[in-house]
């Protein structure tokens, strides 16, 4: 175990910029080239949806998967978070711009579909969170930056949420989601072995 995290320390965060960016142009390539099938721009958007969902809850594995497996993903978290707002962002976007196109319609949309106004308020939660993940803000906010990154959570449950709410009819790949997203946020709510000896009183010593 030590030595992947070894190789996991000594990747560096330019490899998983590139291979995040690598995705989105394939898309791209694949919906010029008939590849998404008859509805290229939906099946682009709906992509860009899920694995902006997906890479965030990997952002939320890491924790569980360090302290439970003793695998150390915390040098790849801030890219990933950013990889993950990026999906999402596009996702906004194709949304807008290629499947909407009409501004006024895009409004009545949002007036008209809560899911869509859930979607949003994760994005704009996600929105701060993916401009200060540099090193400069880690500085600069000191430990502000940990209490505001937090966030990240509720980000993620509105963006499992979004996912649940357009589904028209059963499906349960959404529900499957949801659950691990509060699952995954439940364990770190688990008091760590060493946490709960250290809270532990002693007992005072017979005479």
């Amino acid at each position: 175990m030590d030595r992947l995290n070894r190789y996991i320390r000594k990747t560096p965060n330019w490899l998983l910029y590139l291979i995040g960016a690598a995705y989105p142009a394939w898309l791209l390539y694949a919906a010029f080239s008939g590849g998404l099938g008859v509805d290229p721009v939906k099946a682009m958007e709906h992509a860009l949806g899920k694995t902006g969902l997906q890479v965030l809850v990997a952002v939320l594995t890491i924790s569980p998967l360090r302290r439970f497996a003793k695998i150390n993903l915390i040098s790849w978290r801030r890219a990933l978070g950013v990889i993950g707002f990026a999906y999402i962002l596009l996702h906004f976007l194709v949304w807008m711009v290629l499947d909407v196109q009409i501004l006024s319609q895009v409004w009545a949309d949002i007036v008209k579909r809560p899911y869509i106004i859930v979607g949003m308020v994760s994005l704009m939660i996600l929105l701060p969170l993916a401009l200060t993940s540099n090193n400069w803000s880690v500085r600069k906010l000191g430990p502000r930056w940990r209490k505001l990154h937090k966030a990240t959570y509720l980000a993620v449950v509105l963006g499992g949420i979004h996912y649940l709410m357009q589904i028209k009819s059963f499906q349960y790949e959404p529900y499957v989601y949801l659950i691990v997203i509060v699952g995954l946020i439940a364990l770190r709510r688990l008091p760590q072995k060493g946490a709960k000896q250290a809270r532990k009183p002693s007992r005072p010593r017979p005479a």
